[in-house]
């Protein structure tokens, strides 16, 4: 029997699928286009490292996602070589949440693979505050 837990999970599954055969079929990983300055964002930081910008389907008062500007498609996909911009990454994460009022706390969530929903083959953190986190995240 389905319950409404499952159906929703089903359907997000789906979707999740549609929107991968959309992405393959536009071509560039739309981070890519946001670093290059072809697609909108609402800018947060940048260096010549990483880009912090506004998340397009905001789960908190503030959501932003933290991606390195060299493509690596997820967690999986780290090299040796990328230790250095995955430092960076985390020690910018304290900068950002200070610059964004975040002092009573926060959540940081890096999702990998279908199964840990990660939606944008581009490796990113979200960075999410000015709500209480709920406990277990999933």
């Amino acid at each position: 029997m389905l319950k409404a837990g499952n159906i929703k999970d089903c359907l997000y599954r789906f979707g999740l699928r549609i929107f991968r055969v959309w992405r393959n079929r536009m071509g560039d990983c739309i981070f890519c286009k946001i670093i290059k300055g072809e697609l909108p964002s609402e800018k947060v930081y940048e260096d010549d490292m990483i880009m912090c910008f506004k998340d397009l389907e905001p789960q908190a008062p503030v959501h932003v996602l933290i991606i390195p500007k060299k493509h690596i498609a997820s967690m999986d996909e780290l090299k040796d070589e990328d230790a250095q911009i995955i430092a960076h990454m985390n020690l910018k994460v304290k900068e950002i949440a200070s610059a964004l009022g975040l002092s009573n706390g926060y959540r940081v969530v890096i999702n990998c693979g279908e199964d840990g929903l990660q939606t944008v083959p581009h490796l990113h953190m979200h960075l999410l505050g000015k709500r209480f986190m709920k406990w277990p995240p999933g």
